[in-house]
């Protein structure tokens, strides 16, 4: 059975972050992933890392497959966001700088990837 995304923002939501599951025509169950949406900020960002610090751009791409695989599990200590950020997760880049991704139903936002928060 299909469980639903959470909803961005301050919309209640109290399902399960699993990927959908669907049959495929030769009835094997399959996982759906979600849709990666990459908003001009978290380019930016990664080209920042690009230039300064290839060690943390290529931990930025391990992160994003990470939550593309599990939301809310992983590597980069998976945390859900509170107050004006709720309803986005972050992850650890650094010690000093995040990965913060808002997840929808059917789609993974990646927001930024540099400072914390």
């Amino acid at each position: 059975m299909p469980v639903d995304w959470p909803q961005p923002w301050n919309v209640p939501w109290t399902g399960s972050l699993r990927p959908h599951r669907c049959l495929s025509s030769a009835g094997i169950l399959e996982l759906k992933k979600p849709e990666a949406v990459f908003h001009p900020e978290f380019l930016e960002d990664l080209r920042h890392w690009v230039r300064v610090d290839r060690k943390a751009a290529l931990r930025i791409l391990d992160l994003v497959e990470a939550v593309l695989r599990d939301p809310a599990g992983g590597i980069g200590k998976p945390e859900p966001l509170k107050f004006y950020l709720k309803g986005c997760w972050s992850r650890r880049i650094t010690q000093e700088h995040r990965l913060v991704y808002l997840v929808r139903k059917g789609r993974i936002d990646f927001l930024q990837a540099r400072y914390h928060y």
